[in-house]
């Protein structure tokens, strides 16, 4: 029987430590500790007082697995890496922040000086070093520091928690460009976790017309319907991918057009974006796709997919690519859709908790009981005014 995850609870002084922090010790065991405060590295670094946080599935990969790909917790880290904050203290050479500056953090730096990151592709920087990443320690704690050019500012009436989100907004970004999925298109989502949604919330903002999302989690479907999406489907047990596709291309709008449809003439969806990291999901959606189509694959699932149906995908012509993370722009267009209200990450969040509960928000995220968690923090800092929440 695998083992369960093991929270330590929150120590009694937890708000007067220095710089608590909430670290994986091991696989599926996790305690608080007092971490010094880090220093200012350079002239162009900052110091920040960590106010959200949200709970990412490679966080959870890390507790349950104790890896994830080709990265292995082998010394504890600190969790987290979708956060906000409160500019501390800036270097001597950093211009665009001050001290009290509200900001989203991009928690990956790269070198600046390889190929991929001169060319505008950081995210394929192969000495990036990504926060919550072995070795990297993580953000959940009180104080973090980054270069001033991975600090966003947020807009006076973006929340400290929508900041939170801007992270895993920026990677659905990402995806929905790598398609390009552009005005009028058909879209298909397979995974209606927070990264799942939030690539169908930006399908529609840059136009999409029609959205699909599948999952086998009946809850999250039902929220996706609420949140996105135009219609859902789920497969059935048993069910072979081919099989699945043909009664989701036919149930779900994306069948050839009748009198009571729109102008369709190909059958699937322009665009299949994989969400899940499910080979059965990805086998679907080579199925489901168009003729011409593109399918990307953004869920980080298991190394290889055994019996993926490529056949399918070749005799259609379809266009196959694959998303890491995210690269230049991204982020900015993340704050962006936030700011002019085309994208609600808000509406994701339903669970909050203080810092000291950050073991409760990691179970009840496990358990699949909450769409999005996000833990405040930790308590004893500064208070934020009315904007932080």
């Amino acid at each position: 029987m695998a083992e369960k995850p093991q929270f330590e609870p929150a120590p009694s002084n937890l708000t007067t430590l220095a710089n608590p922090s909430f670290i994986l010790s091991k696989q599926n065991h996790t305690h608080f500790e007092d971490r010094p405060i880090p220093e200012l590295t350079s002239p162009t670094s900052v110091r920040i007082l960590i106010t959200h946080t949200g709970i990412c599935g490679s966080d959870i990969h890390y507790l349950t697995h104790g890896q994830l790909g080709n990265f292995i917790v082998k010394n504890p880290i600190v969790l987290g890496h979708e956060s906000s904050g409160i500019v501390e203290s800036i270097g001597t050479s950093v211009t665009t922040l001050q001290p009290g500056d509200r900001i989203a953090l991009e928690p990956g730096i790269p070198c600046r000086v390889c190929n991929p990151c001169k060319s505008g592709l950081y995210n394929l920087c192969p000495s990036t070093k990504f926060a919550a990443t072995p070795p990297v320690d993580g953000t959940l704690a009180r104080y973090y520091t980054l270069p001033e050019d991975f600090c966003y500012k947020l807009p006076a009436h973006v929340s400290q928690q929508e900041g939170a989100l801007i992270e895993p907004l920026a990677v659905a970004v990402h995806i929905v460009r790598q398609a390009p999925v552009s005005p009028g298109q058909t879209v298909l989502v397979f995974g209606a976790g927070p990264v799942g949604l939030l690539c169908m919330a930006v399908a529609r903002a840059f136009g999409a017309s029609h959205i699909v999302a599948s999952d086998v989690n009946a809850t999250r479907l039902a929220f996706a319907r609420s949140y996105a999406a135009d219609a859902t489907f789920a497969p059935e047990k048993g069910e072979t991918p081919e099989a699945a596709a043909a009664r989701l291309v036919s149930e779900c709008g994306l069948s050839p057009a009748t009198e009571k449809s729109d102008n369709r003439t190909s059958v699937g969806a322009d665009v299949v974006i994989e969400a899940s990291g499910a080979a059965s999901a990805a086998a679907t959606g080579a199925y489901a796709v168009a003729a011409a189509g593109t399918f990307v694959q953004g869920g980080m699932g298991a190394p290889t997919f055994d019996g993926f149906p490529f056949g399918a995908l070749m005799a259609k012509e379809v266009t196959v690519r694959t998303s890491f993370r995210y690269k230049q722009g991204d982020y900015g267009t993340a704050v962006g859709l936030v700011e002019r209200g085309r994208v609600d990450v808000k509406g994701l969040v339903s669970l909050r908790v203080g810092f000291g509960e950050a073991g409760r928000a990691f179970q009840e995220t496990i358990e699949g009981r909450v769409v999005k968690a996000v833990i405040e923090g930790p308590e004893g800092g500064p208070v934020v005014d009315g904007t932080s929440s």
